[in-house]
């Protein structure tokens, strides 16, 4: 091969590479510049991992985990700000207010986070998730199963051409708990990357901490989304402590219920080391309870940047070009 050949393969390499294996770019969303936000993703790969049985030489786990495709999950929890901007820039009846700016949106029904995730896609001309009704307050109908989600089995929740939606059980226990290491059925018991307990804090992104109640650490309120503990295997936030957090699962499987009970998952600033373990999930009640112990966060399919698909082609064309010259 060539040196510009060598170059030219090099370089798209590189590129593929940034595509596949990097952070995810932020997604951006909200009308105008006052009312603009991000939400921060996070590449969560080894698509066919196998479930959690306790074989990553911790102490605590859960059957849960097992994803058998890639996707992406937020970096950090949703923040009261993004909620605010999503209403500025034509969201309907979704409220949240127990908390201010960056800090976790929290006091919010199930249903009103899957109508959040639901604005997300419609924001960006894409399907809904979830088949919300609104009239007074919020419901939700089943997909039928031609409509449903089919990655992974089928999910009566969610549809099958949805783009951002709430995680799953398994989806948020692997994303938190997973210790990214390939198709293996290895997990963390914390989700800091670790089997030791986290170091409480009030706040701050130091390895191995987490907002929780321990020793003298009591928080008198969550951290700001972007500064609540150290980061899971992942790379994600607060997956323990700061918040409880909405799964999209049904706390008894499968989906098949529209109004059963769902699941919390990884612990709130209030809350002792006891229910930040991947041993722990509790139900939150129906879907239409709310409480400033609990916010959520979003996942979503992968999607290359096109940022970087750009870089691609026009990488492509100026080695074409030079090629032509050189050769």
């Amino acid at each position: 091969m060539k040196p510009i050949k060598q170059m030219a393969a090099v370089a798209l390499g590189l590129a593929l590479g940034m595509m596949t294996n990097g952070t995810a770019l932020a997604d951006t969303f909200g009308k105008g510049y006052n009312n603009d936000f991000t939400i921060d993703f996070v590449n969560v790969r080894n698509a066919g991992n196998a479930n959690d049985t306790g074989a990553g030489g911790g102490s605590f786990s859960l059957p849960y985990g097992g994803v058998a495709y890639d996707f992406r999950i937020s970096t950090y929890e949703i923040s009261q700000d993004a909620i605010t901007k999503a209403t500025a820039s034509g969201m309907m009846h979704v409220t949240a207010g127990a908390w201010t700016g960056s800090q976790p949106a929290a006091t919010m029904t199930w249903y009103e986070a899957a109508a959040f995730v639901n604005w997300l896609n419609t924001s960006r001309s894409r399907q809904p998730a979830y088949d919300m009704i609104y009239s007074g307050g919020w419901s939700m109908n089943l997909w039928s199963s031609e409509q449903a989600w089919q990655a992974g089995g089928v999910n009566l929740y969610r549809h099958k051409d949805a783009f951002y939606f709430l995680p799953s059980e398994d989806e948020w226990y692997k994303a938190a708990y997973h210790k990214n290491d390939g198709v293996t059925a290895n997990y963390w018991d914390y989700a800091t990357g670790s089997n030791t307990i986290p170091t409480a804090v009030t706040g701050g992104t130091v390895n191995g901490t987490a907002v929780f109640s321990g020793n003298s650490v009591h928080p008198s309120s969550p951290a700001l989304v972007t500064n609540s503990g150290g980061l899971s295997a992942y790379g994600t936030m607060g997956q323990n402590g700061n918040v409880w957090e909405w799964n999209e699962s049904a706390f008894t499987a499968p989906n098949d219920s529209s109004s059963e009970n769902r699941v919390l998952h990884g612990g709130s600033w209030i809350n002792t080391e006891f229910h930040l373990r991947s041993s722990d999930h509790l139900s939150g009640g129906s879907p239409t309870y709310e409480f400033d112990l609990i916010g959520f966060r979003v996942a979503s399919v992968p999607e290359p940047s096109i940022a970087i698909l750009m870089l691609i082609a026009g990488g492509a064309w100026l080695l074409r070009r030079r090629m032509s010259r050189l050769l």
